[in-house]
């Protein structure tokens, strides 16, 4: 297991629950837009919110937001030290610096006094597109183990200064290389690891990167607070990371719909069907969520073969013939219906639960 550290009140690492993170892509300097950006990614469920600090009109808008919003955020530095100094005098409850740009050991060595001041962590992020020369050098160019090595690397370096609340990043848009990394890392630290893959692109494929890059390692137990990076509005970001938890069984989902693939013997528009529940469920998913309901297994099936069975095993199901289905409840059939009522009627029974 991990350390464990306090970031603005949500724990990271030590068995706690894994936190989403996410990132502001607004002017930060803009402190009404952040503040409105910011809001937007705490209602979609966003854990920690990084803002990135290009310059010290950005540290101070920063902090106008920090006293204007309830999650906790992330001052996200590049380059200068100063800038770190400041996001942390502006009310960070944590700041990320990356080894390679941020400077000399002095820079390192003053921004950890500020950070042990306030007692807040620091995020090492390693970043496969900045890593230090001497690391590439040494292994060539990019590679799993550079990307490890300098994780571990900064992180002594940080602890010899006599400060260990750390997390980690190691990040690459290559998900063999980001999944190599890690299983090096972890071998490396004890201290929390925040996990995603690094420019991962349009929604169309790093969502796709995501999920197999970040499942992979939260079913391997590595990782204890993640962000999906994603061209795309950040709210996406975290909807995405939801279902990557949720789907490797880490946070409980409202609502689950099982479907088959349809094959020919499917005589209705399953595809059809499928799809328009998984759609109309999802408001009555996040109803039972806050009303703190349990969760249900919901089947649409197409044929005789799998679907009765399936349907069975779920909590509501329904399973079709020719233009018509069956419609079940907790195992027992509840009567035939028309094509056309199917989701209506599916959906009738799961709000009377």
């Amino acid at each position: 297991m991990t350390k464990q550290v306090n970031c603005g009140g949500v724990l990271i690492g030590g068995g706690a629950p894994i936190s989403i993170q996410s990132m502001t892509n607004v002017d930060t300097r803009d402190t009404k837009a952040l503040v409105r950006q910011i809001e937007e990614l705490t209602d979609a469920g966003c854990e920690i919110v990084r803002c990135a600090i290009p310059d010290m009109q950005a540290a101070e808008s920063f902090g106008e937001a920090r006293k204007l919003v309830r999650v906790p955020l992330v001052a996200d530095i590049h380059f200068d030290h100063k800038l770190a100094i400041a996001a942390i005098e502006n009310g960070a409850d944590k700041i990320r610096i990356n080894p390679g740009n941020i400077g000399s050991m002095d820079n390192v060595k003053r921004v950890v006094e500020a950070a042990k001041e306030r007692d807040i962590p620091i995020r090492v992020g390693v970043n496969s597109g900045s890593l230090e020369k001497e690391i590439l050098a040494k292994y060539g160019g990019v590679t799993a183990r550079g990307l490890a090595e300098s994780g571990a690397n900064m992180l002594k370096v940080i602890e010899d200064l006599g400060y260990d609340q750390l997390v980690v990043s190691i990040k690459s848009s290559n998900v063999k290389m980001n999944y190599d990394a890690h299983m090096i890392l972890k071998d490396l630290t004890d201290h929390p690891i925040h996990i995603g893959i690094t420019e991962s692109g349009t929604p169309r494929n790093g969502k796709l990167k995501s999920a197999v890059g970040i499942g992979s390692l939260l079913l391997a137990g590595v990782g204890d607070t993640m962000r999906v990076s994603l061209t795309e509005n950040p709210v996406e970001e975290v909807y995405m990371a939801k279902r990557i938890l949720e789907t490797v069984g880490l946070r409980e989902k409202a609502i689950e719909v099982v479907s088959c693939p349809t094959c020919g013997r499917t005589q209705i528009d399953l595809i059809g069907l499928a799809n328009e529940a998984d759609e109309r469920l999802e408001p009555i998913a996040e109803e039972r969520k806050i009303a703190g309901k349990r969760p249900l297994k919901i089947a649409v099936m197409g044929c005789a073969v799998n679907g009765p069975g399936e349907s069975r095993e779920a909590d509501y199901g329904i399973a079709g013939g020719k233009g018509e289905g069956l419609l079940f409840s907790h195992g027992e059939i509840l009567k035939k219906v028309p094509e056309a009522e199917l989701i209506d009627e599916l959906l009738k029974v799961i709000r009377e639960d």
